[in-house]
């Protein structure tokens, strides 16, 4: 059930990132299904514990955590988005869980409705890439923690997509005028619109100005340790079966869809080139897609 009312997050999560089509929705909610198994392995949660979800979204990793571990479980459910926080409180609802939930709204960077070491375990998922302030958001994440108390994130590293578009850049200015590839220099229009392509862009952006090892650093200077962290790069054949649902998946909250953006910015001619060299591809499923995430678990120590 979508929110009434939307926002740019609910916008992406509940529609734009699978274009609408509810066959597709199915297919990336059980892969991020996955991907919230492993950050519930590493919150360690046993019953009776506290939990805090941080950007919750639709709230998937608090509700696997309630299948889990149990009705004892209790959650902090907190997003920057009031639709998806009324979304999550409709789900706890029809899950049963609603009176073990508490609904907080609010960014990642001030927790300011949990009190100091509160919680036994805190979890974000794909939420730091979306933070401007991220050691903000672990010092947080370090002060509501009981000690002893576990963090564990996944997010998505994005980096190596703007580093693309970035090359991709150098390639087309480096040809000689008159003599450049309009394919190449349709690709880079779309690709620029969806992740920086210069170097100082690249460094200013909350998506892609970090990576895996500034996640590392980053929750070492908040105080915790031990800790671990996993980089998982999944390269495998695409997912999106056809090429109307490729023309409106977004990647990310912030970015066109291509199909938004041939309506906005590209002609007839220059649709129909870029149809006419990535359709065949798409539409055979020899398309691949690479998944860079970054698992992080550490503790908050005694």
């Amino acid at each position: 059930m979508a929110p009434t009312e939307t926002d740019l997050w609910s916008d992406w999560l509940l529609r734009r990132r699978q274009a609408g089509d509810a066959d597709y929705r199915r297919q990336v909610q059980a892969e991020v299904a996955l991907i919230a198994e492993r950050v519930i392995d590493g919150a360690r949660l046993a019953p009776g514990m506290t939990l805090a979800d941080v950007g919750s979204g639709e709230g998937i990793v608090v509700w696997r955590a309630f299948e889990r571990v149990g009705p004892t479980l209790d959650a902090i459910v907190t997003d920057i988005s009031q639709p998806l926080l009324d979304h999550a409180r409709e789900q706890a609802r029809e899950r049963g869980v609603v009176d073990r939930c508490r609904f907080i709204a609010g960014s990642a960077e001030r927790l300011d409705g949990i009190a100091d070491a509160a919680v036994d375990a805190l979890t974000m998922r794909a939420v730091l890439a979306y933070v401007g302030d991220k050691a903000a958001a672990l010092r947080e994440a370090w002060r509501v923690l009981k000690p002893g108390g576990r963090i564990s994130i996944a997010e998505p590293i994005l980096r190596g997509e703007a580093l693309k578009a970035a090359a991709l850049r150098r390639l087309v200015e480096a040809q000689p005028p008159g003599r450049r590839d309009r394919f190449m220099e349709l690709m880079l229009r779309w690709k620029a619109a969806q992740f920086p392509a210069t170097d100082e862009a690249i460094a200013a952006s909350p998506l892609t100005g970090h990576d895996e090892r500034d996640l590392l650093r980053l929750a070492q200077r908040a105080g915790f340790a031990p800790l671990h962290l996993e980089l998982h790069i999944d390269v495998r054949p695409s997912k999106v079966p056809n090429w109307e649902i490729f023309l409106g998946v977004a990647p990310h909250p912030w970015a066109p869809s291509l199909g938004e953006l041939f309506e906005r910015e590209f002609d007839a001619g220059e649709r129909a080139l870029l149809e006419q060299v990535l359709r065949p591809t798409v539409d055979s499923g020899q398309g691949l897609s690479e998944d860079p995430i970054a698992y992080l678990q550490a503790l908050k120590p005694c």
